[in-house]
């Protein structure tokens, strides 16, 4: 059975308060959420060793910073993906798309033009723009021109916004990603990238601050399952 817009709209507006009080109590009394804290280790462990073993160092950071800008639906889960690959410094939720300064949540779930967007700060030298934009794809349901899973309207469009830089090379990604779900169905396009707005700062890192929050929105829209549908295992 279709959930009807107005439903997850209203759960999501639910998290969103919950969160935003979090985000007060974490800020007035100067504490790190429990679930940012380092967890599984105990006394005389050595981070980084697993049964004796030294894993391969990872890529030493070059210091080169580069920035791509992606809508992928909920700026929530597009964050979360993000920051997760090795090579991506950071993820900041915002808004991007549209004209008017200064956008609001409130504003952009309206409908004022633009859509829930990331912008990834990463280091060229450990990974590539095409090689983010190539993980992006299988992040979202590029066939949905509605949305994004249970998320619904003009706020959770999806796009790649790429420079004139990055125009070939993200075109190149899209027509890679076409043709394992055909023309026909593939409907995400690559936009000329403009001015991106951070969101609010109850936005950022929802995933990672509430993870309990995160998951069960997760599992109410059925991402983890639509994915597979559309790209596979």
């Amino acid at each position: 059975m279709p959930v009807s817009s107005s439903s997850v709209t209203s759960f999501r507006f639910r998290l969103i308060a919950a969160a935003a009080l979090v985000v007060a109590a974490a800020c007035s009394q100067g504490e790190t959420p429990a679930s940012a804290q380092t967890s599984g280790q105990t006394s005389g462990q050595t981070p980084g060793r697993t049964g004796g073993q030294t894993p391969s160092p990872a890529p030493r950071d070059s210091g080169r910073r580069e920035v791509a800008v992606f809508a992928g639906g909920c700026f929530w889960s597009v964050e979360s993906n993000m920051e997760h690959i090795p090579g991506v410094v950071s993820a900041v939720s915002g808004y991007a798309g549209g004209t008017t300064p200064r956008p609001t949540y409130e504003a952009v779930e309206a409908g004022n033009g633009y859509v829930e967007a990331v912008q990834v700060t990463f280091d060229p030298a450990r990974i590539s723009y095409r090689q983010l934009v190539d993980r992006f794809w299988r992040t979202i349901d590029p066939t949905d021109a509605r949305g994004q899973f249970c998320d619904t309207g003009p706020a959770y469009g999806t796009a790649v916004f790429a420079t004139q830089a990055q125009k070939p090379i993200a075109e190149a990604s899209r027509q890679a990603a076409v043709a394992v779900i055909g023309a026909r169905r593939f409907v995400t396009p690559v936009r000329d990238a403009g001015r991106f707005w951070p969101a609010e700062a109850y936005h950022q890192d929802f995933a990672r601050l509430n993870p309990v929050r995160y998951a069960g929105y997760s599992r109410f829209c059925g991402r983890a399952a639509r994915l597979r549908a559309i790209w596979g295992a």
